[in-house]
């Protein structure tokens, strides 16, 4: 059985930069408090505890004089302000596409534009996103955007791991809603390699395997991606969850995680396949 992986699987830079960025601090002040998870994978973040990195609920939980660590999918300009008059070191580990995000839909609320962001209700990132200005719209799917009333301008950003083809449905019914309509596409580079990657491996493998928190919005969506292309596609969170019968009749099995799966948990994955199909070759990489 041959096995390819996906050359963009698994981590992105930003999530690397930011994992990388607690741990220093960590070691660096023997402790770091984050509120909520830095990125969306348990493994991550239990591994991260042991190294001192610490998860807190609530801003006030943060010991004065102590670090925090703002996480990859960024935070509001209020908990910045809260933050900086808080007797505590700060470090931001946002992702630098990210904050691009928060700088574009800035932009859009200057030019006088209602701002929409085409994004996960509740989502981290969304969150963080619509915090940068006034009153925006969230519009998670096509259904919600054919409910949205007649605007005379608005301007759209995007969750950076939002699928193209939901963006683009959702674009076509708001330029009939939308005279004066102004598109930022925030899908960032990363995700859009990592989606291009899966739609075809999908299409030419016997199995699909993704890898990644449930909690991970990018993950499901991969998943999604795959599904559609091949009902033999299976979300996994590690090695241990995989089962010689998903590999029954498999002559190609094809591997993608999303990008808060870090190498370690990708590395497992593919040793279990190795040893359930008896394959002693190396994975394949696939650009």
């Amino acid at each position: 059985m041959k096995i390819f992986i996906a050359k963009d699987a698994g981590y992105c830079f930003g999530v690397r930069d930011a994992v990388n960025i607690a741990y220093d601090t960590a070691s660096e002040h023997g402790e770091v408090y984050m509120l909520g998870t830095i990125v969306h994978n348990e493994r991550v973040i239990e591994n991260l505890d042991k190294a001192g990195a610490k998860v807190v609920n609530d801003f006030e939980d943060v010991p004065d004089g102590k670090t925090l660590l703002f996480r990859a999918h960024g935070t509001s300009p209020e908990l910045w302000k809260k933050a900086k008059n808080k007797n505590i070191n700060l470090v931001d580990g946002t992702c630098p596409l990210v904050t691009e995000i928060h700088h574009e839909i800035k932009t859009l609320e200057k030019e006088g534009r209602k701002t929409i962001i085409i994004g996960d209700h509740g989502h981290d990132e969304v969150v963080a996103i619509a915090a940068q200005v006034e009153k925006p719209i969230i519009i998670a799917n096509i259904g919600e955007a054919k409910k949205m009333r007649r605007i005379k301008r608005a301007g759209i950003v995007t969750q950076s791991t939002q699928m193209i083809e939901n963006v683009q449905e959702i674009i076509n019914v708001l330029m009939q809603k939308v005279y004066d309509l102004r598109f930022i596409n925030t899908i960032c580079f990363p995700t859009r390699r990592n989606h291009e990657q899966i739609k075809e491996l999908a299409c030419q493998c016997d199995v699909m395997v993704v890898i990644g928190s449930f909690t991970s919005a990018n993950s499901k969506r991969l998943t999604q991606l795959s599904l559609e292309r091949n009902k033999r596609s299976y979300q996994v969170t590690s090695a241990e969850e995989l089962k010689e019968e998903m590999f029954n009749n498999c002559a190609s099995v094809g591997i993608s995680a999303g990008a808060s799966t870090p190498d370690e948990i990708i590395e497992e994955v593919v040793t279990k396949i190795k040893k359930i199909s008896k394959n002693s070759e190396g994975a394949i990489l696939y650009e």
